[in-house]
């Protein structure tokens, strides 16, 4: 409904389209707060990520005591940094959900850029452990860019992919396929530098869906799938520790105290579970025995004190997350909102697949978290800002409408040009109700009718319509200008 309002005021209005609806500024929109009425998040989404954020803070805490204890002298030292990093990842997912995600397309390939600048830097100054070089380290704090460089690569890919998909130019080999595959393959090979073959992979694969989704041709993708095989095969076979690792995945008892320790033990600790497992707090297997049992292997250390109940409740609530975000990205308002719905959607099921795969002893081992499970800093952080990203296009909120005043950066980068009047004295809009008519004195050749859907010339006859939300009934009255006295 759109209220009175007097003849003769003035209104701040969207930037003015001939012909069709008020344009948008996709440049503000990452500046807009959508109202949270109207267009509430999807709750049940919300209600997972909760409940799989609290249950992680709990079973970190029963995996990492005795180790912490030992290790540090304080059995709560990974809970206090756990619960530490979660409130960070909250406020980032609150930020993130409340921020409308068209924003996100602006900042795209400056996102991107600043990913594969870390991922070299972390290549010449990361620190190295157990052989790899993954991460930064800031004092007590760690960064690891692989985990911003799914997210950078997924908003990428969404703004790419919507702007081609616009063009129609999404099947076309050297536009919409070869691009988007060399972006990917140039953060892989980065990551096997570091090396990190399970982060790649994830790359590879989410950008193989989202091109599949895009509507690429199969072909293509079965061509970059082929292709992408002799390297893999390479970067196995190339490496001794990796090969040993794939025969202990084809039988891991023979390499008991070798490259098959880990997986052995995590068998061992899902058997002694059960059904039901042997109550919150009394595994044994985290007495030193299951290396990384709060982090990589930390679902093992569910098995064994929960059960195949707590493995299923697990795998259950991912299940529910991936489900509610598809569903984000089919009502998304527009394709990049689809994308990166989907983007986010998949990186976070393949994360649970592998990591679920490899505790089961189902793939090869690999170092991948259990996202929102697992201890980790900056695994933790941007996954729940990915998942606010999530939660925002779940609204399903229109785009938001510009500010009518800029901000004050945006004023001192337009030079002050932002609210300035319009040559020859700028141009009035006039709203005229039944009960406020506008007297012919108040319009003149220059200004301007809003009629509730376009801005028109006042010079222009308009038809009358009726309001249909209820309350005062707008019509629009013919405004051409007259002369005093004239009928």
């Amino acid at each position: 409904m759109i209220p009175p309002v007097a003849a003769d005021s003035t209104i701040p209005l969207p930037p003015f389209s001939p012909g069709g609806p008020p344009a948008r500024d996709p440049d503000a929109a990452m500046q807009q707060t959508p109202a949270a009425g109207p267009y509430p998040i999807d709750l049940v989404l919300f209600a997972a990520l909760l409940g799989l954020l609290g249950f992680g803070i709990v079973m970190v805490y029963s995996a990492s005591a005795v180790y912490a204890q030992q290790k540090f002298g304080a059995a709560d030292y990974f809970l206090k940094r756990d619960l530490a990093y979660a409130a960070l990842g909250l406020a980032a997912m609150h930020y993130a959900a409340r921020r409308d995600y068209g924003g996100w397309r602006k900042q795209a390939y400056p996102l991107l850029g600043v990913t594969i600048a870390l991922l070299v830097a972390v290549l010449l100054f990361g620190a190295r452990i157990n052989g790899a070089r993954r991460w930064f380290h800031l004092g007590p704090l760690s960064f690891q860019p692989a985990e911003l460089a799914k997210l950078s690569l997924v908003i990428y890919l969404a703004r790419s992919l919507a702007q081609k998909m616009s063009a129609q130019k999404v099947k076309s080999f050297a536009v919409g396929f070869v691009p988007h595959m060399a972006v990917a393959g140039l953060m892989m090979l980065l990551l096997l530098k570091q090396p990190d073959l399970g982060t790649a992979v994830i790359l590879g694969l989410t950008t193989l869906m989202l091109l599949f989704v895009a509507g690429a041709k199969v072909s293509y993708l079965v061509l970059a799938f082929l292709g992408a095989a002799p390297i893999v095969y390479q970067a196995i076979v190339g490496t001794p520790w990796r090969l040993r690792r794939i025969l202990a995945y084809i039988d891991p008892w023979p390499y008991r105290y070798d490259v098959g320790y880990q997986i052995t033990e995590s068998l061992i600790s899902i058997g002694s579970g059960g059904l039901f497992g042997l109550g919150l707090g009394d595994g044994k297997q985290k007495l030193f025995f299951l290396p990384e049992a709060h982090t990589d292997y930390i679902l093992a250390i569910v098995g064994e004190e929960l059960g195949l109940v707590g493995l299923l409740c697990i795998a259950a609530t991912f299940v529910l997350l991936v489900w509610r975000g598809a569903r984000a990205a089919f009502r998304a308002r527009d394709a990049f909102g689809c994308y990166l719905a989907f983007g986010i959607t998949a990186v976070i099921a393949l994360q649970a697949a592998v990591n679920l795969g490899v505790v089961l002893g189902a793939l090869p081992t690999k170092g991948l978290p259990l996202p929102f499970v697992s201890f980790g800093g900056s695994t933790l952080v941007v996954d729940l800002f990915a998942a606010g990203i999530l939660l925002n296009i779940s609204r399903g909120a229109p785009e938001p409408i510009p500010r009518a005043f800029p901000s004050l950066w945006r004023r001192l980068v337009s030079g002050g040009k932002a609210n300035r009047r319009l040559r020859g004295g700028g141009r009035r809009v006039v709203i005229v109700t039944d009960d406020q008519p506008a007297p012919p004195s108040l319009t003149t050749a220059g200004d301007r009718i809003f009629n509730g859907s376009e801005i028109v010339p006042a010079d222009i006859t308009l038809r009358e319509r009726e309001g249909t939300s209820g309350g005062p009934e707008i019509t629009l009255r013919d405004l051409t200008p007259r002369e005093e006295g004239s009928a």
